[in-house]
């Protein structure tokens, strides 16, 4: 799996463009935060796939509107968030907010999606808890994890749609899972299980 990280936006929000191996033409896109000029030349001549939100925060969908056309993959727990601007900006007044394009696939627990030029499939993994809709995508032993899960750390859940009992019960679940999976997180450094374990 090649991997690449963009660190997008005023708050830091890691966009990642992954590919099957280094030099594939098709490619997914987590989370395109902002700036999408610079999304878009990291992308180059390369096939996005697919577009997939780990949740449906203005800092995650912000320059969704230059991949509208393409697939757009939310957790059907959060479809709202990209239209309704309180849930969108987490209630936070004053964000300048601009509705974002409607996803065209809402997704459930545990489903499996094999995209074209990918071996692997992608697990959707629901993690609710920072928002109704969270969710984390699994590609082999690497986790994408939106705001679940960060390097020492976890999303807040003070925000409209947040639930700290579901949150716990999230991070649970997860930490279940083999200790050698890595962690690319919304924000911040990549971890492992095996590191947040002990944290």
């Amino acid at each position: 799996m090649h991997i690449e990280r963009l660190t997008l936006g005023e708050l830091g929000t890691n966009c990642y463009i992954v590919s099957e191996e280094e030099g594939s033409n098709h490619v997914l896109l987590i989370d395109p935060a902002n700036e999408a000029l610079r999304i878009l030349h990291q992308v180059g001549t390369r096939k996005i796939e697919g577009v997939l939100l780990t949740h449906g925060h203005f800092d995650h969908t912000g320059a969704l509107h230059a991949f509208e056309g393409l697939p757009i993959l939310i957790h059907e727990g959060d479809k709202a968030f990209l239209s309704d601007p309180h849930l969108g900006t987490g209630g936070f007044a004053g964000i300048e907010y601009r509705e974002r394009p409607a996803a065209t696939r809402l997704l459930r627990d545990g489903e499996e999606i094999l995209f074209e030029g990918f071996t692997t499939p992608l697990q959707v993994i629901h993690t609710p808890g920072h928002t109704p809709g969270s969710c984390v995508y699994k590609m082999d032993t690497h986790l994408f994890t939106g705001d679940t899960l960060f390097c020492r750390g976890y999303g807040r859940t003070d925000l409209p749609g947040g639930d700290f009992a579901a949150l716990v019960a999230s991070l649970r679940m997860l930490l279940k899972m083999p200790e050698d999976h890595k962690v690319y997180p919304g924000h911040g450094d990549m971890t492992t299980l095996f590191q947040e374990r002990g944290y």
